[in-house]
Order: C-alpha cells, then structure tokens, then sequence
C-alpha cells in the first residue's frame, strides 16, 4: 500500500443513537483504506451514548457537544477537529461495504476539479433499490435524491450536482474556504446548500458507484415527522436565498412561489394512511418561519464566482406529477425501521 496516500477522516454525527451506532461502527472500522480515523462528535445524547463509545470504541475519536447542534453544527464541529485533507460524512444509520472509503477517495482524487464525492446509497430492508446517488437541484430550488426508488444498476452514470451528505467524501480545504454547513440549517438541504455554494466557487462533485451504503431511511426522525417537515419547509426558503443569483431568481420567482404552493397543498390535503396532521401544520410554519428568516438569510449573502457555471449545473423544471414522482417510492418504505438487517453481498 502507497505511503502517500492521504488521511481520510470519517465524521459520524449522532444524537441518541447508540442502537444505530452498534451496527455502523464496526462497518466503518473494517474499512479496507488507509489510513483513515474515526471522529463521532456526539449532540448531546441521552441515551448513554458517551460512556458505550468510550467503553467499547476506545479507539474511536470522541467529540462531545453539550446540546444538539443538529447534522450541520455537528459536522462543522467534525470538520474543524479532523486530522485528514479529505472528510467523509457518515450518518449513523448507514452501513458501509469494507470498499466504501477506498473508492470515495480514489474517485474524488482521479476528477480533477472535484471537492466533493457521492456514494451508492441503498435501502437497507430492500438492497436492491437505490435510496440515493447524489442529490440533484432544478431550476425551481427543488432538490431530491436522484435515482431514488430504481433498481440497482439503473442508476445514472452523469455526476449528481451534489452528494446526500449522509455518505459523502469532501476535500476539507474547499469546504472550509466555501464556509462549511450552514449551521443555520441545522439538518436537511444543508448538503444541497454546501454543493450548490461549492458549485459557484468553480467545484464539481464525482459519482463513485463502487462506494456501496446500506441506508436505514430516516431512523432518527422519521419521514413524516413535524420537525422534519418544519426544516424542510423553512430551509428550501433559505437555499434558495442564499444561493440564487439575484436576476434568475426574480424571473422565476413566480414559478417557483407556485411549485412550493402546489407542494404544501398536496402534502397537507392529500389523502394519505397514517400522515399525521402534526407533520401537515409543522410544513406551513416551517414555510412561515422560512419567510420570517429571510432577510438576514439575503443580507448575508457571500458573493462567489463561477454563478454561471453553478445555474448550467442545475436541472431544468419538471412537471408536477413528474416532481411527485420523484418521492413517490418513499410512501413504500417498511414502516418498522430498524437495526440489524441483512446487506445483499457486494458485486
């Protein structure tokens, strides 16, 4: 093995979950690349989640935050303490193939002008579906994981506009001149906004199909959960905000005010088994505190270069069904989500 290859960092962001963790360390630890280092920055857990990782991952660095700073907070955190030029991000409801690191790292370093890698993401109770092959962004600021629902091997083979950051590799030095995560955001479309603020600094992201992930879908919260839905809501205000080019923006402004009008009306009246009506309401504030937010999100925009590049980056706008069909595979996830769970052999 090469002596000069560089030192990979993977960041674990957590917050009570050290039944998920019982899985994830291990896979991560029997990762064929090296060298690497582990770095679990902890937001506060409750559930005993410290002294475990002490007693049975000695090894494994340990960053702990005295209250929840979300997936954001936690990884800036990670990504200011990590020893290594590239940082993988890693949720705690994922599963790496021992190959996962290996081919992130050989990707993203053989593209030139990539910061950032996105991996293989499956469905851990049904691993031949693709959950995520990086994330795509259109026009309108609607983002979604691209390939979701497809069989594994249709994926497509083009680079995504960015990685889903729940199994990523960055090149650290991009990511902290671009300003990290949002810490704003605090979790969801945190990634599509560091992509889309990497994007308009002149990088492009790699796909690496060999970096296989078996992913638990949204263990931590849950799909349909009020506060997910409140972030996603306030948040896609903020990306856009934060990220549009100011004349592109006013002239599709009002396509987009109508899309995002389409999706709250679809999610809250729509006839759907076991929606809570919590998650419905919790989508309107999350759009309500979006608005609120707003003008200190425009004030502090960062200029950067490269907008041209950034926009000929982004999808063009699909027809609504077209954009409910993005998500529609996710109504069919197994509504018991949990730990362990039997990967298909890797190819």
């Amino acid at each position: 093995m090469s002596i000069d290859r560089p030192l990979a960092t993977v960041v674990i962001v957590t917050w009570n979950g050290r039944a998920l963790l019982e899985q994830t360390l291990p896979a991560v630890l029997a990762q064929t690349y090296r060298p690497f280092e582990v770095l679990v920055v902890d937001n506060g857990s409750t559930d005993g989640t410290v002294p475990w990782l002490r007693r049975h991952f000695p090894t494994v660095r340990l960053l702990r935050l005295p209250v929840n700073r979300g997936f954001a907070g936690g990884a800036n955190h990670g990504l200011a303490a990590a020893r290594g030029s590239l940082v993988a991000t890693l949720n705690n409801d994922c599963w790496p193939e021992p190959t996962w690191l290996a081919a992130l790292v050989e990707t993203l370093l053989a593209t030139p002008g990539a910061a950032m890698c996105a991996s293989k993401m499956l469905f851990a109770h049904q691993p031949d579906r693709l959950n995520s092959t990086g994330l795509d962004l259109d026009v309108l600021g609607l983002a979604w994981d691209r390939d979701g629902g497809r069989r594994d091997g249709e994926e497509a083979t083009a680079p995504p506009f960015g990685p889903c950051a729940g199994a990523a590799l960055y090149r650290r030095e991009a990511v902290r001149q671009v300003g990290g995560f949002d810490s704003r955001f605090f979790c969801y479309l945190e990634d599509v906004d560091l992509a889309w603020r990497l994007r308009r600094a002149g990088w492009t992201c790699a796909y690496a199909p060999q970096a296989r992930v078996y992913h638990l879908h949204a263990a931590t919260l849950g799909d349909d959960s009020p506060w997910k839905r409140y972030l996603l809501g306030r948040n896609k205000l903020w990306l856009l905000a934060q990220n549009y080019p100011r004349g592109p923006l006013l002239r599709r402004l009002p396509l987009i005010l109508l899309y995002d009008l389409l999706a709250l009306a679809s999610y809250a009246l729509w006839p759907a088994p076991g929606r809570p009506w919590p998650a419905r309401w919790a989508a309107l504030a999350g759009r309500l505190a979006g608005w609120w937010g707003l003008p200190a999100v425009w004030r502090g925009r960062e200029p950067l270069p490269a907008d041209r590049e950034a926009l000929r980056a982004l999808a063009p706008a699909a027809a609504p069904w077209v954009v409910a069909r993005r998500f529609a595979h996710l109504q069919h996830l197994p509504r018991e989500r949990r730990w362990p769970w039997r990967p298909a052999p890797s190819r």
